[in-house]
């Protein structure tokens, strides 16, 4: 028996799926979050050179690779779009840009929470940190 997946594309239909599994997937993320905060701030030793301030890379690492994952899924959703003139796939689009922006400010705030103290600058143009900016 094959599933029509296309039958999710209509906006009643994803948010009926989309409810009954939010709480399937919220306890979960709230458990892993709190346990990955806990191994990194009070279980990683100190690093030898950068002392406590590398315990900033738990948060800015994956904050980065998460603004940058969502606004290739922004992209995705807004080429599907474009390309199959669907309405959800617009609305997601228009959904994900806010959170990849939160990622996105919160990846630059750590990056020069660290670079102060490493680098002795707030800011260092470089390619990686000017395209986050850009993004943002």
């Amino acid at each position: 028996m094959a599933i029509n997946w296309f039958k999710y594309s209509a906006p009643t239909t994803f948010y009926g799926l989309a409810g009954k599994l939010i709480p399937w997937f919220a306890i979960p993320a709230a458990i892993l979050f709190a346990v990955g905060l806990y191994i990194g701030f009070a279980v990683a030793p100190m690093d030898a050179q950068q002392g406590e301030f590398y315990r900033i890379i738990f948060i800015h690492v994956p904050a980065s690779m998460l603004s940058m994952f969502l606004y290739m899924v922004m992209a995705g959703y807004a080429a599907l779009g474009l390309i199959f003139n669907t309405r959800l796939s617009s609305m997601m689009a228009s959904a994900v840009a806010p959170t990849g922006a939160l990622f996105a400010f919160i990846s630059l705030w750590t990056g020069a929470l660290w670079g102060k103290p490493m680098w002795g600058a707030w800011w260092v143009w470089d390619a990686r940190m000017t395209s986050e900016l850009i993004l943002l």
